[in-house]
């Protein structure tokens, strides 16, 4: 896999988990519907631990545990072709780690990845940027910057 091959996945694969449910299962209602896929390792929760730094740069350590989400599906490809894909997620919502996986396994064949990417992807991160971009609007305008005697703030 070249490196413009991973960029490329690793983008998908950020829109595909930051999208709402309804948005993936409306899309995997149509889209993954005509293809077959085989759990490799099907869905299932777990722990993972997650590291803190302290003031952001300095020494490591345990914040805390976190529910995680992940499955590995194959896509059945008629030519005899398959493509692996992976979901991992936040949360315990085990369909929607499947359908992460289908979608990257699918997004891998030749045959689907850019019209897929035009039709769904493009669309999806469009509208997740800009879900962001006015959460972030709404949170600046209620701002509130405090006064200190710290020097670097101050000037």
């Amino acid at each position: 896999m070249t490196q413009a091959q991973c960029n490329a996945r690793r983008d998908w694969l950020w829109a595909l988990v930051h999208a709402s449910r309804e948005r993936l299962q409306s899309a995997a209602t149509r889209m993954l519907a005509p293809h077959r896929f085989e759990g490799l390792r099907e869905p299932e929760t777990g722990l993972v631990m997650v590291r803190g730094r302290m003031g952001g740069t300095g020494d490591s350590f345990n914040l805390g545990e976190a529910t995680v989400a992940r499955c590995v599906q194959r896509l059945i490809d008629p030519q005899g072709l398959h493509f692996v894909g992976v979901g991992y997620r936040l949360g315990r919502d085990l369909e929607l780690v499947r359908w992460i996986a289908q979608f990257d396994a699918l997004l891998q064949h030749p045959a689907h990845q850019a019209d897929l990417l035009r039709s769904f992807i493009d669309p999806l991160r469009d509208e997740i940027h800009a879900t962001r971009a006015a959460h972030a609007r709404e949170v600046e305008a209620s701002r509130v910057q405090f006064q200190t005697l710290d020097p670097q703030v101050a000037s």
